[in-house]
């Protein structure tokens, strides 16, 4: 699997670990932007989602944690 091959939300989502609507979500909030289009679907890197889901686990630790 190459860093340029291109996921469905919903094939990201399952390689990352998270809901579909969070792929969703970060799309929306402009957090995850879409790599290409498939027909109407967005398509994304999974480098890119990845990155996603470590910048919300590090902002989830520094909320928990009281600081």
């Amino acid at each position: 699997m190459s860093d340029d091959q291109l996921f469905t939300a919903e094939e990201a989502a399952a390689e990352v670990g998270v809901e579909v609507q969070t792929i969703y979500t970060w799309t929306g909030r402009g957090a995850l932007t879409p790599a290409g289009k498939r027909g109407r679907n967005n398509l994304y890197r999974l480098s890119d989602v990845f990155a996603c889901e470590r910048t919300r686990q590090h902002k989830h630790r520094k909320r928990s944690s009281g600081c």
